[in-house]
């Protein structure tokens, strides 16, 4: 078994009175993508500060690779990180972005052209200023800037937004080929759609607290309580139903079709042994995880909130 690279104990970030992280804990192992998921001010984004040494815990811990990420020598070249695409200098091009990067670790110039390449910012929008980039475009730049020292560990936070459906598309094969290669992939999200095809595991969180984890299969049996459901119709319902209620199976009228008490396979050799020919034949739970997202997740507060103070080190000076 493969130790944890991520591993987050206790952890509880409060803004006085506010809690923004409320004692979770959690791991990520190499080779998986790990979706955390939860609405907007459900306690992410302050989650995944604390991981990177910005902001300070409350009480409990992360380590990566096990070191605290401020022990971590040259870190840009262990662990890859984006949480604001928009953060990026306005300023300075999207080559300059990268290029500073790359001297910061010790990296060839070659590098840069390889990242440009891989989320495929061309050359000339390369040499476009940040500021006349659109959302979708400083995606793709944060997402090379996290990839540039060849990290073991990936910490992103949201960032498909801005991305069209092909980038999109796009970013879940880039992240699920460098799980693949055995990286470690942890990535935020209020969109339960985006990351579920991807991610190995699920981590939801809703009020500074994890309400649900586990893999898409486990979510979605704890969802529905572990009976499957198959929506079905056939050129004759009534014959279908007949059959099905023979075999002690559960059938009621939805809709233009039945919903079934069993799995899809079973259904349709059903339909096969009587000779019923189907127009429709799906799985009836696709929308019990997104329900149960939805149901745990409702009460959740906001991470910024009227009155919650700047979250500043006492080092660090506002630009």
């Amino acid at each position: 078994m493969v130790g944890p690279m991520i591993k987050v104990e206790g952890l509880t970030r409060a803004y006085g009175s506010f809690i923004a992280v409320d004692d979770i804990s959690f791991e990520c192992r190499p080779g998986t993508v790990t979706g955390f998921l939860g609405p907007n001010g459900a306690g992410k984004t302050a989650t995944m500060r604390v991981m990177v040494g910005l902001t300070p815990a409350t009480r409990g811990e992360v380590t990566i690779g096990g070191m605290h990420y401020r022990d971590i020598p040259n870190p840009g070249r262990h662990v890859g990180v984006l949480l604001d695409a928009s953060a990026q200098h306005a300023g300075r091009t999207g080559r300059e972005v990268l290029e500073i990067g790359a001297r910061t670790m010790g990296l060839p110039s070659s590098r840069v052209d390889e990242m440009l390449e891989l989320v495929s910012l061309d050359s000339r929008e390369a040499k476009r200023r940040v500021r006349n980039y659109s959302l979708g475009m400083r995606q793709r730049l944060g997402i090379a800037h996290a990839l540039l020292g060849d990290p073991t560990v990936l910490i992103l936070d949201e960032p498909a937004n801005g991305l069209d459906p092909a980038g999109i598309r796009w970013m879940r094969g880039l992240l699920k080929g460098y799980a693949d290669q055995g990286g470690t992939v942890l990535l935020s999200s209020h969109l339960l759609h985006e990351v579920e095809q991807i991610a190995d595991e699920m981590i939801l969180i809703g009020n500074g607290r994890i309400v649900a984890r586990g893999t898409r299969d486990e979510l979605l049996a704890n969802a529905t309580g572990g009976v499957s459901t198959t929506l079905v119709t056939a050129l004759d319902n009534q014959l279908l139903a007949s059959a099905l209620a023979e075999k002690g199976v559960e059938v009621h009228q939805a809709g233009a079709g039945l919903r079934v008490s069993a799995e899809p396979v079973d259904v349709g050799r059903v339909a096969a042994d009587k000779q019923i020919v189907l127009t429709d034949l799906r799985a009836g739970n696709e929308g019990g995880l997104e329900d149960l997202f939805l149901e745990l997740t409702a009460d959740s507060a906001r991470e910024t909130v009227p009155g919650a103070p700047v979250d500043i080190h006492p080092n660090e000076v506002p630009a």
